[in-house]
């Protein structure tokens, strides 16, 4: 049998053992001051994360990809992660992969089985042709999902870089990780109930991992997402925004240069910080690597 005793994600909260007998008042009020501890449990783990994302720009510098793998509420949130990444940095929908045990059913609905299921992963894995150029992270509140595990190892026979992000210290996973991410929030509010505080702690992560690495591969100039796709009204309007911004112009200049780089906000901020064409900002991006900033000198 499956001893979970000594994990702190199965631990019981001292300070919310009457949690059926509170008001709502009382407990919301505990469930904020738990939520308010969990930054600062991430901070300590900020150079493991370090690692881990110079790791991720690493592989997309090589044309490799950054793959999340994990089951339950862990694989909906790298599923989540890998999907903000097309619309928020205009990636391609394969640059960033979110891998959940049960597949595209377990993102709503549970599958029985499924995160113990050790073939499922090495399947999952294998159909994305997991390679050397690529980085394929574990994500388990726990430490030791099977399924998990067994595509941390796919991976590392596949030569793939790895990473594990876990919510317990000295966690099972981490062992079959060339990194590790051991962040502990303590017990949960409800015990067990991983969707909680590791559940946040998790989304912080994965919001660092996703966010620094594109910015390292260039995706941002400034604060501002240059690469995102105008797809829709919203996006177009937030385009022109960002060119503004960028450039320091008035929206109606940006628009002007929006139009003349067919909707490209880099191309556009160049053209306009520049007073250049589209061809020669096309050609100091080629230089450049994509990157903005390093297109303007």
């Amino acid at each position: 049998m499956l001893n979970i005793s000594s994990l702190t994600t199965e631990s019981r909260n001292d300070a919310t053992t009457h949690l059926d007998d509170m008001s709502v008042d009382e407990l919301l009020s505990v469930m904020n001051a738990e939520d308010a501890k969990v930054a600062a449990a991430v901070q300590q783990e900020l150079p493991a994360i370090r690692k881990v994302v110079i790791a991720a720009i690493s592989a997309f510098q090589q044309k490799g990809r950054l793959i999340y793998i994990g089951a339950g509420t862990s694989g909906r949130l790298g599923v989540l992660d890998a999907a903000e990444c097309i619309p928020t940095f205009g990636t391609p929908s394969d640059l960033v992969n979110g891998v959940i045990a049960g597949g595209k059913a377990a993102i709503q609905s549970a599958v029985e089985g499924a995160e113990d299921n050790g073939l499922l992963a090495k399947l999952d894995l294998s159909r994305l042709k997991v390679g050397p150029r690529d980085m394929v992270v574990g994500i388990s509140a726990s430490g030791r999902t099977p399924y998990v595990i067994s595509g941390l190892k796919h991976a590392k026979k596949h030569g793939a870089m790895t990473a594990s992000i876990s919510c317990n210290k000295r966690a099972a996973m981490s062992r079959f990780a060339d990194l590790s991410i051991e962040v502990d929030v303590g017990p949960e509010v409800l015990t067990g109930s991983t969707r909680l505080k590791a559940g946040t702690a998790q989304k912080m992560i994965l919001n660092m991992i996703s966010t620094a690495s594109m910015i390292g591969i260039g995706k941002v100039y400034k604060n501002l997402m240059v690469d995102v796709q105008p797809t829709n009204e919203k996006l177009i309007e937030r385009s022109k925004r960002i060119i503004a911004e960028a450039a320091e112009i008035d929206l109606s200049l940006a628009e002007q240069y929006y139009k003349k780089a067919n909707g490209d906000v880099k191309k556009a901020i160049i053209m306009a910080l520049l007073q250049c064409d589209l061809q020669s900002a096309e050609k100091r991006l080629a230089t450049s690597g994509g990157v903005v900033r390093r297109a303007l000198y």
